[in-house]
Order: C-alpha cells, then structure tokens, then sequence
C-alpha cells in the first residue's frame, strides 16, 4: 500500500495529514499509525490526521496520537488541517469543520490560522494548580522557572497518579508579563513533552485569567516551538468566543510504501 502524505507543524507540534477524501485507510490499524508517527522507523510525528468529507462541514478532521489510538481535540492540528484544506483548494478564507468534540469555525491568512475552540464553563482549583478541558482535559501547573522542569518525569507522574488511566495533559507555566506566559507540556498519547499544544497552551490562557495572574483577554503564549495567540470573552466564569491563533506551516510531502 502507497499513502500519499503531507507533513505539517504549528509551532513544532508536527502532524502527518493524510487526504482521505476517498476512503482508503484503515483506521482500527493502531500499529501502523504508531509505525507512521514512529521518529526513528517511520515520518515522525506528534499525530496523524485524516482529512475526510463530511455531509454538514467543508470537512472533517480524525485525530489520532502517536500511539496510535484515536484522541481528544488537537487544536494544533485542527489549526494544520484548515492550511491543508486549504491548500487543497476545499475552503477559502474562512471555513467550518466537524472535530472529535464538534463544529468549530476558523479563518486563514498568509499561513496564519485562527480557530474556534469550544467554550469552557469549568475550571477547577487543585491545591494551587488548575484543571479544565478545552477539547482535551488539561492540568496547569504554575512555576518560577520553566525551563528548570523535568517535564518528561514531572509531567508523567501527574499524568498518570493524579488523573488515572484515562490522564490529562500537563502545563507548566511561567508568567513573563501581565499578557505573557511561557509553557511546557507533557502530552498523553505522545507520553513525552511537546514543542507545543493548542488545547494546552488555551487552557492555560483561560486558567491564567481565573487565577488572576492576567486581566488580559488576549495572551501571548510562548512554547519551545513558537508563540500562539489566545483571546476569549469571559462573563461570570463562562468563557466563550475562544481563538486560538498563530501559523501552520507544511514541511514536506511525500508517499509511504508499507512493507
């Protein structure tokens, strides 16, 4: 079998898209997607994304991680899967697409993409660190120095002995201004720190502004992989109008022969 693939990154959160427009992928095959998504024996990759047609949406977007299980909302991917429409010549400058959690809405410009995330109703107070689920559920844990975390053990244990088998990503957050927060997450299903996340990086904007640390409703989020733009409306605890914005860019492209 010969898969024709395009491999994308938002701010080095890197995907392999695949146009599946006419069926021909087996989704259940978790072992060839994780082969796929492998660094050392296959394209490398955070995930892997099929972009099929859908009856009420220019499109739909199927996530799977790296282990090659379906996941939550990727709103990095979302965000490479819009350019990837785009580029296809599905969507023009503003498109409506079915995810895993639903409808979202998004527009493009010169590489830049902003997307709708869902609104969020719940963030919960854990011993001075937060939760909440942006499409993804999502652990904020505020730090003096980023840099100086063990994401890959610190993240894992929180991962796995705060939330159970079922997990949440982990953030680790650094405020540099009022509007500013550096970050590093620990995802689950990559099980090891990305260059970035969107679900994380607009959890952690949303977090910060229900912890006071910013009254800003629009944040600048620095990961190692770039930075994103979050802005939101809040009104009494309900934040709605959330977009999460910042570039999609394609690597490369190529085809895939299996053994």
């Amino acid at each position: 079998m010969v898969i024709n693939f395009v491999k994308y990154q938002g701010t080095g959160n890197d995907f392999v898209l695949i146009d599946h427009r006419q069926p021909f992928f087996n989704k259940e095959d978790a072992e060839l997607i994780a082969q796929l998504c492998n660094r050392r024996f296959g394209i490398g990759a955070d995930g892997l994304i099929l972009l099929e047609e859908h009856p009420e949406a220019d499109f739909e977007m199927v996530y799977f991680n790296a282990d090659g299980n379906p996941s939550s909302m990727c709103g990095n991917g979302g965000r490479c899967t819009v350019h990837y429409a785009h580029s296809l010549g599905m969507i023009g400058a503003q498109t409506r697409f079915m995810a895993v959690d639903g409808i979202h809405k998004a527009t493009i410009e010169d590489g830049w993409v902003a997307l709708q995330m869902g609104d969020v109703d719940t963030i919960t107070d854990k011993d001075g660190a937060y939760f909440l689920d942006t499409g993804s559920p999502h652990h904020i844990q505020l730090c003096k120095a980023v840099q100086q975390v063990n994401v890959q053990q610190d993240g894992a244990d929180i991962r796995y002995n705060t939330y159970g088998t079922a997990g949440a990503n982990v953030n680790f957050v650094e405020p540099v201004s009022a509007d500013h927060f550096k970050v590093r997450t620990y995802e689950r299903g990559v099980e090891a720190e990305t260059y970035s996340c969107g679900t994380g990086v607009t959890a952690v904007a949303l977090a910060m502004f229900h912890a006071g640390k910013t009254s800003a409703n629009t944040v600048k989020i620095s990961t190692p992989g770039g930075e994103l733009q979050i802005s939101f409306t809040e009104q009494e605890g309900r934040y709605s109008d959330v977009i999460l914005a910042g570039p999609a860019t394609p690597v490369y492209q190529g085809q895939w022969t299996s053994n």
